[in-house]
């Protein structure tokens, strides 16, 4: 059986944690590729809901979790999840979390000069989370990252944050920010080592091992295609490739392993934060939408904007991002409302346009083109089967996958992990 790569196709919190436990059921490792505790999944078992920014989903189900190289990782935000997820009755440890030792670090320096910079910009901020995603990413194609396995090297390390430091505090000072000494970042780094280096290694040469053997691998992107930096919604995005092809350069594995692309979307549209929005609702809609489906960010706490399905970007998404079938979630958000609409072209000028273009000014500018399609009256939550959804909802399904160019095969009727139909199971290829 082949392995599955799940990313998302809109903006974002589509509900990617939720389709990822429920496919780590049949997974045996599940890998994080990029990003960093800016991303956010939420798992609801039973009772217990999870909070998950920087461990793989899988280990909620008791697999094998690899963080890869493509994340950048904050070693006091890893450490603080792993002891809520403790209390919470779940065991996380070197036997089921592995770390590339090749990860770079997150220091305590990059929130800081993400803050000052997002500070300095004023109205023109992008909505960062202030979390030092970005300033991480910088130094790592800078080549002055603080990686994980130089904490295996004192003196190496001492030598990196001679460098990173006169980079960051210069920029720092500019930016009337408190600047940092290096006793006092190679202290932590130091005490950090022991807790943090029993989980390296390279995790390349684990998953080589475990595609030979035929193991099933599920790799779990964060944030989204249109979140991308180089595909998305730019300069409004990401700091990493979102797209699943990311998932080799950031595992360490070949583009052949990759295995099946599966999109999640939700079967209307959200964005956290900053940036175009050519579907958001400003009216009583958007905010029952958002009442309904809880749309609060799981890292953020922001309420999510909310809008009507964008078929136009989630097209573009299928194709750049390599999507071969869709999850469908939170249907049953869209219950009992007398009318839907669907975005099938946006208007840029006297010109209509099949894409979101490139250019800020132009995404800005783009107004929707809709698509209007009756409501169903009957409920789809909860629903197991295609048999109990209203024929108006599965109406609306169909024309999504026309309108995409991507079958649906998954739909996620409720935050529940088995309140799910299955039209066709990723790993079957």
């Amino acid at each position: 059986m082949p392995n599955v790569a799940v990313i998302g196709a809109q903006w974002g919190d589509e509900g990617k944690g939720k389709v990822v436990d429920w496919l780590a059921s049949r997974a045996e490792i599940v890998v994080r590729f990029q990003g960093g505790h800016n991303a956010g999944h939420t798992l609801v078992v039973g009772n217990e809901t999870y909070k998950l920014s920087l461990l793989p989903s899988g280990v909620v189900r008791g697999k094998l979790g690899v963080i890869g190289n493509g994340v950048v990782l904050d070693p006091q935000a890893l450490l603080a999840e792993i002891a809520r997820v403790t209390a919470q009755g779940l065991s996380v440890g070197p036997d089921n979390l592995r770390i590339a030792e090749n990860v770079p670090l997150i220091l305590p320096l990059h929130p800081a000069l993400d803050r000052a910079r997002e500070a300095a910009r004023g109205e023109r901020k992008i909505g960062t989370t202030g979390r030092g995603i970005g300033p991480a990413y910088e130094d790592k194609v800078a080549r002055r990252a603080i990686r994980l396995c130089d904490l295996a090297e004192p003196e190496t390390l001492s030598a990196k944050l001679d460098e990173l430091l006169l980079h960051h505090n210069t920029l720092l000072q500019g930016l009337g920010a408190e600047t940092f000494t290096k006793d006092a970042l190679l202290a932590e780094l130091l005490d950090l080592a022991p807790r943090l280096l029993p989980f390296a290694e390279p995790v390349w040469e684990r998953l080589d091992i475990a595609r030979a053997s035929g193991a099933r691998i599920l790799f779990e992107g964060a944030q989204a295609v249109m979140l991308d930096v180089d595909h998305g919604t730019y300069p409004f995005v990401t700091s990493s490739n979102t797209v699943a092809a990311t998932a080799a350069s950031g595992a360490g594995i070949g583009p052949s392993a990759i295995g099946t692309v599966l999109g999640i979307a939700k079967a209307y549209t959200t964005r956290v934060g900053s940036g175009p929005f050519p579907t958001e609702l400003d009216d009583a809609t958007g905010q029952l939408l958002g009442d309904r489906g809880r749309e609060f960010g799981t890292v953020t706490g922001r309420r999510r904007r909310c809008g009507w399905f964008d078929a136009v970007m989630v097209r573009q998404a299928v194709k750049v991002g390599g999507i071969e079938g869709l999850a469908l979630t939170k249907l049953d958000v869209l219950d009992g409302l007398p009318e839907l609409k669907v975005c099938v072209g946006y208007r840029l000028g006297e010109r209509t346009v099949k894409h979101l273009p490139a250019a800020a000014g132009a995404q800005a500018a783009v107004t929707p083109v809709y698509e209007t399609m009756e409501g169903w009256s009957g409920s789809t939550r909860g629903a197991r089967s295609w048999a109990e959804l209203p024929a108006q909802a599965i109406k609306y399904v169909r024309r999504i996958e026309e309108l995409v160019e991507a079958p649906v095969v998954l739909l996620s009727t409720s935050p529940e992990r088995d309140d799910t139909i299955l039209m066709k199971d990723p790993f079957a290829g």
